[in-house]
């Protein structure tokens, strides 16, 4: 006899290693609910801030779009059936809130990059790549400084897709099919949407690039 996940129209459960987390969350009693949430909120919590300041470029709205994220996540998180993993589930609703966010704000979007470093502390240098600030001396370090805020001016330069796209995969470091599954895309379009984030960013950075490597 074939297995459920071969059956036509019944989809493949996918192997999550949050799935103990999730379930409890699912199954939790009115007393047990609050600490299984609190729980899956600081599994998350990071990543969706992440996420959510990125693509609204600044602490205000992605705090806003956050707290939606989590909202609707505690509200129909027991419709979620494993068919995808829950993280791709997670950042497409964190997506979504913050694009949605920035159209119902437009008039009022000022994008703010007061610090990279304090939307995501020491990851965000990693994230870059840049050389460390302890073997750079004060110029060094304050140019620094100054390229980190034009790549992330940059990314906010970007459509809501293709800004979604490159904070996905580098930022959060998703892979293709990672990115495809938590925005419900096709791999060609991930592919294409990230050319395209590529051609901006050269044409944005490669000034600034020469400007601060060759001087």
């Amino acid at each position: 006899m074939c297995p459920a996940s071969n059956i036509i129209g019944v989809p493949p459960m996918i192997s999550d290693p949050d799935k103990p987390l999730i379930e409890r969350c699912q199954a939790a009693s009115p007393a047990g609910l609050e600490g299984a949430f609190r729980d899956l909120y600081e599994q998350y919590k990071d990543r969706v801030y992440s996420v959510c300041y990125r693509i609204t470029g600044n602490n205000s709205d992605a705090l806003d779009a956050a707290q939606e994220t989590f909202g609707i996540l505690f509200r129909k998180i027991g419709e979620f059936r494993f068919e995808s993993k829950f993280s791709s589930w997670v950042y497409r609703i964190a997506v979504n809130a913050s694009i949605d966010l920035k159209r119902r704000a437009s008039n009022r979007w000022v994008a703010s990059l007061d610090s990279i470093r304090d939307a995501e502390g020491s990851r965000e240098g990693a994230r870059l790549e840049l050389p460390d600030e302890a073997t750079e001396g004060p110029l060094r370090a304050a140019g620094r400084h100054e390229l980190e805020e034009e790549i992330q001016h940059a990314i906010l330069r970007l459509s809501p897709k293709m800004r979604a796209i490159t904070v996905l995969r580098y930022i959060e470091s998703l892979s293709y099919g990672e990115i495809a599954q938590s925005l419900q895309i096709s791999l060609g379009t991930v592919k294409s949407r990230l050319a395209r984030a590529h051609q901006a960013l050269d044409r944005e950075l490669t000034p600034v690039l020469d400007k601060h490597y060759l001087g």
